[in-house]
């Protein structure tokens, strides 16, 4: 191989821009989906899907559902989010067999789940990035990365915040690279660090336990935080989380058809 002389070879690294390489296969970043916030949706992760519910963004489990049912809510004028568990492992997906016993720790309170060891990203890497590359083929617009916090929860590892902060940064990358938006879920700690790596948040509760605050942000950030609640009637949460622009409703542990928006 001919070696470039080192002049010019430091112009070449002055003058060529960084960070400007197209993903693979993916949309550009400037086609990437930018939900902001007050938009309205549906979170549906049990029964059959409902494809009727009018409102613009759908919230559904990537694995459970084709291409054909996200290309007929998009032609409803939808946009889909692909939800997915990135931190713990499922016995009931069918690439369970490819993670080693050795990521597998404590179980994470789910039937069939397990918190993965977040620190071993040389093996938890080419497993996410195959199951994002689904949610591209599917034609999903965004992905919602599930249980993001292993730091803060008994898993039988030694994580720590900065392994979270590096393994959720790794994800919202293998997104983005595949032209996909990517939500934060739950993590509030660690919004300040992270708001700027994803394009809007997800999170459960926030009301109940007096947290919604801290998701604004993501609000402040013009990107959307949609929100649910499981256990507190609409009259006593939905006041608030309009004043803070949260895109909320009420749902059932089980994540079904049923919806009572703000």
């Amino acid at each position: 191989m001919r070696r470039v002389p080192l002049p010019l070879l430091l112009l070449l690294f002055l003058f060529v821009p960084t960070g400007c390489t197209s993903p693979p296969d993916g949309k550009p970043p400037a086609d990437r989906w930018r939900p902001e916030p007050g938009l309205a949706w549906q979170w549906q992760l049990s029964g059959k899907l409902d494809p009727a519910v009018d409102v613009p963004v759908y919230d559904i489990d990537g694995f459970d559902h084709p291409k054909s049912a996200v290309d007929d809510l998009h032609r409803r004028g939808r946009k889909v989010i692909c939800y997915l568990s990135t931190g713990a492992w499922e016995d009931f997906r069918p690439d369970a067999a490819k993670f080693p016993k050795s990521v597998l720790g404590r179980g994470n309170g789910w039937d069939g789940e397990r918190w993965l060891d977040i620190r071993r990203t040389d093996i938890l890497e080419p497993l996410m990035a195959e199951r994002i590359d689904m949610c591209r083929a599917k034609g999903f617009d965004a992905v919602e990365p599930d249980n993001m916090d292993a730091y803060a929860n008994p898993t039988g590892f030694p994580i720590t915040a900065t392994d979270q902060l590096r393994y959720n940064r790794l994800i919202a990358r293998l997104a983005h690279d595949r032209g996909l938006a990517v939500g934060l879920k739950n993590d509030l700690d660690q919004i300040p660090q992270l708001v700027g790596d994803f394009d809007f948040a997800v999170n459960e509760q926030c009301a109940q336990y007096d947290e919604c605050e801290r998701l604004t942000p993501f609000i402040s950030a013009g990107k959307a935080v949609f929100h649910v609640e499981y256990e507190l009637t609409t009259d006593e949460f939905c006041p608030g989380v309009r004043q803070l622009k949260l895109s909320s409703m009420l749902k059932k542990y089980e994540l079904g058809v049923w919806r009572q928006p703000c």
